[in-house]
């Protein structure tokens, strides 16, 4: 298949305490960047949740690269996508961790980037009329994830 190529890019900020000293991998709460408006609102979102589960926040940006260029090199540089996603992730003041995945499918690339069951936190523009942002949020539920959703003009 064409679409099969992938490549991930990870950065991290640490913000908070590291995961537990006992080895226990905490719990991991997924910010889907829609837009930088909307994922500042799940951010916050996440935030909250996160504090109160004492998880820490990976915010996942997939960026599609149109076939003309190679998958490694993206229309925007990576490193300004990395400076723009980790001062968006300085506004939390929980273990953020940057993951942005470039590829040719978003289906593939968020598929491959969740593990089973994953708590999802994505912002969705409100109103009666189903939006792109509200169809994925519904198929992330039905493929097994936990999804939270919350509202923006």
């Amino acid at each position: 298949m064409m679409g099969g190529q992938e490549l991930v890019l990870a950065s991290g900020h640490r913000a908070a305490k590291p995961a537990d000293a006992c080895g226990d991998k905490p719990l991991e709460v997924i910010v889907l960047h829609t837009t930088t408006k909307a994922t500042l609102q799940a951010l916050r979102t996440a935030a909250r949740l996160a504090e109160g589960l004492a998880a820490h926040i990976r915010l996942l940006v997939l960026e599609i690269v149109p076939y003309p260029l190679p998958v490694s090199a993206p229309p925007v540089p990576v490193e300004f996508t990395h400076r723009r996603f980790r001062t968006v992730a300085l506004e939390t003041k929980i273990d953020t961790d940057v993951d942005i995945r470039l590829g040719r499918d978003k289906a593939q690339m968020l598929e491959s980037a969740l593990k089973p069951h994953s708590l999802v936190v994505m912002a969705v523009k409100t109103g009666w009329w189903p939006s792109a942002e509200k169809r994925l949020a519904k198929r992330l539920e039905r493929t097994g994830h936990q999804v939270v959703v919350c509202g923006t003009n």
